[in-house]
C-alpha cells in the first residue's frame, strides 16, 4: 500500500508547544503495524515527552501510549494481524527479543525496550506505526474510547494485582483514587479480593463504593495503617500515588507477608523501618506495565466483568487543552482523545 496522509499533534522541543501538522505515514517496516487511530488516552506520562524528561528523546516528537484503534496496513512478515483487526498500544513499545530478559521470556524487562511516544511518535496522531510484537487485539465489546486507557493505567495496575501474593478474600488496599486508583479499585473488586479504598475526604466514599470498594478509609481524619491493621492487615497496598509521606503512612498498615506496590512515582523519596519488614516478612516492590500480551489480558478481563475507565472526551484537533486539563489533576479520571474516524 502507499502511504497515507493524517494529522499530527507532536511537540517541537523539550519543553516546547504542541504543533499540529499534517504529514505522510509510510508503509510499515519488518515486522511493523501501522494502526488508524480511533482514540488515544492522555496520561501523565506524556509529560516525559512534552518536557524532555527522558535521556536521549529525539524532537520533533508526538506523544501517546494509550492507543486503540485497527490495523490499517501489516509487513509482509506479521502473519498473525490482518487490516480490520482492533489493536490497543501501550507503553511497552516493543522487544528486541534476543537480549537476556527477552531469551528469559521478560519481555518488560527488555534492554532495548521501545516506548511508545518516546523512542518513536506516538498516538496524538490520525497514525501510529509500531512493532506487531508490542500490540495487544481489541475484544469486539469494548469500545475505543474505553480501551485506550486500559492500555496503560489499566494493565499497570491489573497486572501488579495479578502478579501479587494476595488470592481471593485476601485485603487489598488502593492508595489513592486517581486515574490508576479508580481502576485498581475495580480490578481488585472484581477479582474477589476484600478492597478497601483510601483516599483523602469523606466525599471520595460514596464514589469509592460505587467503583467496588467493601471499605473506605479516608486518610485526612483517620490513621491508615491503624485502620488497615484493625481489619487484620493488608495482603496488598497498591500505591497510586506521588505523595511520600502518605505513602510511608501506609506502609505499617500491611499485614504478615503483605507487599507495597509501588505503580504512582512519589516525587519525593520516603523512609521505612526495617524491622516491621523483618519480623512480618513484608516487601516493598515497584511494578511496571506490562507487555502486549499483559495488555490483551487487561482488555479481555475488564470485556468480561465489566471494569472501565471513567473519562473525559477531547477532539484531537484539542489534544493541548486535553493534556492541560491532565495535568492539572482536575479530571475524573482518565481524558482521551478522539480521531473522528
Amino acid at each position: 500500500m502507499p502511504s497515507v496522509t493524517g494529522r499530527s499533534y507532536r511537540v517541537t522541543a523539550a519543553g516546547g508547544d504542541f504543533e499540529l501538522v499534517e504529514k505522510e505515514f509510510p508503509s510499515p517496516g519488518p515486522g511493523q503495524v501501522r494502526i488508524r487511530v480511533q482514540a488515544c488516552g492522555v496520561c501523565h506520562s506524556d509529560s516525559i515527552t512534552k518536557y524532555g524528561l527522558f535521556p536521549g528523546i529525539r524532537y520533533p516528537r508526538v506523544p501517546g501510549h494509550e492507543v486503540a484503534g485497527y490495523v490499517d496496513e501489516a509487513a509482509g512478515d506479521v502473519l498473525y494481524l490482518k487490516p480490520g483487526d482492533r489493536v490497543g498500544l501501550g507503553w511497552h513499545g516493543g522487544h528486541c527479543t534476543y537480549c537476556e530478559p527477552c531469551r528469559r521470556g521478560d519481555f518488560i524487562l527488555c534492554e532495548n525496550q521501545k516506548i511508545s511516544g518516546i523512542s518513536y511518535d506516538g498516538g496524538y496522531a490520525d497514525y501510529v506505526t509500531a512493532p506487531a510484537n508490542a500490540l495487544a487485539r481489541i475484544p469486539d465489546d469494548l469500545a475505543d474510547v474505553d480501551a485506550a486507557p486500559l492500555m496503560c493505567a489499566g494493565v499497570t495496575t491489573f497486572n501488579s494485582l495479578r502478579n501479587a501474593g494476595a488470592r481471593p478474600g485476601d485485603l487489598v488496599a488502593v492508595l489513592g483514587i486517581g486515574g490508576l486508583g479508580h481502576l485498581g479499585v475495580q480490578f481488585a473488586a472484581k477479582s474477589g479480593f476484600h478492597t478497601v479504598a483510601i483516599a483523602r475526604g469523606q466525599d471520595k466514599a460514596a464514589m469509592a463504593r460505587d467503583l467496588g470498594a467493601h471499605e473506605y478509609i479516608d486518610s485526612t481524619t483517620q490513621n491508615v495503617a491503624k485502620e488497615l491493621q484493625k481489619l487484620g492487615g493488608a495482603r496488598v497496598i497498591l500505591s497510586t500515588l506521588t505523595d511520600a509521606a502518605s505513602l510511608a503512612a501506609a506502609v505499617n498498615g500491611l499485614g504478615k507477608n503483605g507487599e507495597l506496590i509501588i505503580l504512582g512515582v512519589p516525587e519525593k523519596s520516603f523512609e521505612v523501618s526495617a524491622i516491621p519488614l523483618i519480623m512480618g516478612h513484608r516487601s516493598i516492590q515497584g511494578f511496571p506495565s506490562g507487555t502486549g500480551m499483559d495488555s490483551e489480558d487487561t482488555l479481555k478481563f475488564s470485556a468480561l466483568t465489566g471494569v472501565r475507565p471513567r473519562i473525559e472526551t477531547y477532539s484531537l484537533e484539542d489534544a493541548p487543552a486535553a493534556f492541560e486539563r491532565m495535568m492539572s489533576g482536575k479530571a475524573r479520571f482518565r481524558v482521551v482523545l478522539t480521531t473522528g474516524a
